[in-house]
């Protein structure tokens, strides 16, 4: 909590490459508001990541099974570790450095019926200070031949906040609504848009965190009740030749948000994965991120006030960031129950610029990078 609160069934050339690239970018790059009705490959994933950046390292592994049962069912199950070790800006001027450990564990059923795609989840998280339980249901429909997809989805959770150091608790409560479509254009061209509502309720605010009034450090105070929406649209283009007519795929990608604190944020992505031979598959990507300041938030207070915040995640602020992936299929043959596996390599590197957050330290505006890195096998069988 003290520092952090994602068998094909068409006919027709045009239908199934377009599907294609669709699942291709998907899961390059996680596009969970424009998926075709399709159930799920068998498959398990070993993951082990890392984020070393302003003052917070966090790693560990994570696992995937996922298993079909007849036709039309796909269960799947997962755990994910987080070892965290944070000096960060926040904690070194208003606390001391800490060690902490979350887990979590989900589950999921996956149900096909027809031209329809039903996926409900149920994620719990545990961490010493806080607790974190949500459910998700998702429903995609193909139209027109599966030329579009049209996809609904919901989730709801329930979080439960603490402190360690006192006696300290409260709720949190959030409603996810989403709605996606996807088109098919063209055979090589796909377009995705997607628009999400989020309502939360309950204590939305850190409780080791604190704000500055005239120098002086008071804890911070936040209106328990916050409003925001997202849209997002995204484009695939698939370039190649007539033997190989995905070899190459680029994406771009923006995304606009806002909420009831008076934060307005703009995302630009873009992205290009392109086969190098028949075992390599080379990801390239950037993204530009910008937001401005909650209507609550200061570096320094002049006065105190009904709502205060300094959560360097609510002034005005930029991010940059570039990476690269890389995944070798070194196993395209069965070989006992397996009938494929890949190496996967994955490295970010974001950077971040604030505007109107300093460090108390030195009295200049506060900027850090960050490196995260993944390495991961998977195997379909």
């Amino acid at each position: 909590m003290r520092e952090h609160s994602s068998a094909m069934r068409v006919t027709g050339p045009r239908i199934r490459i377009g599907l294609l690239l669709l699942q291709v970018l998907s899961a390059g790059y996680g596009l969970t508001a424009v998926e075709a009705a399709v159930l799920p490959e068998d498959r398990s994933d070993l993951m082990y990541h890392y984020y070393d950046g302003g003052g917070v390292s966090v790693s560990g592994p994570a696992v995937l099974v996922r298993k079909s049962i007849g036709d039309s069912v796909s269960v799947s199950g997962r755990y994910y570790v987080d070892t965290i070790s944070s000096a960060s800006i926040d904690v070194v001027t208003t606390a001391s450095p800490y060690h902490d450990r979350r887990e979590e564990m989900g589950v999921g059923i996956d149900y096909l019926h027809g031209n329809s795609l039903v996926t409900m989840s149920l994620t719990s998280s545990k961490e010493n200070d806080y607790l974190a339980d949500t459910y998700s249901i998702n429903v995609s429909h193909e139209l027109f031949d599966g030329l579009t997809t049209l996809s609904l989805g919901f989730s709801q959770g329930k979080d439960t906040v603490q402190r360690v150091d006192t006696s300290f608790e409260d709720q949190v409560n959030r409603y996810n609504y989403r709605i996606g479509l996807s088109q098919v254009l063209t055979r090589t061209l796909l377009l995705g848009l997607a628009f999400e509502d989020v309502a939360e309720e309950g204590y939305l605010n850190n409780p080791y965190r604190a704000a500055r009034v005239l120098g002086a450090y008071l804890p911070e105070r936040y209106p328990r009740a916050r409003d925001s929406q997202a849209i997002s649209t995204r484009l695939i283009k698939g370039f190649g030749s007539a033997a190989r007519p995905l070899s190459t795929s680029v994406y771009v990608d923006y995304r606009y948000y806002r909420d009831t604190w008076d934060i307005r944020a703009h995302t630009l992505s873009l992205g290009l994965q392109r086969y190098l031979g028949d075992r390599w598959i080379m990801e390239g990507r950037a993204r530009y991120y910008t937001q401005n300041r909650a209507s609550f938030y200061s570096d320094n207070f002049p006065i105190e006030m009904t709502y205060m915040a300094r959560d360097k995640e609510l002034s005005t602020f930029q991010d940059y960031s570039l990476g690269v992936k890389f995944s070798w299929m070194f196993a395209k043959q069965r070989f006992l129950f397996i009938n494929r596996a890949s190496l996967n390599l994955s490295y970010d590197y974001i950077f971040f610029s604030y505007d109107d957050f300093t460090d108390p330290r030195t009295g200049e505006l506060y900027s850090f990078g960050a490196n995260i890195l993944q390495f991961f096998i998977t195997a379909w069988y």
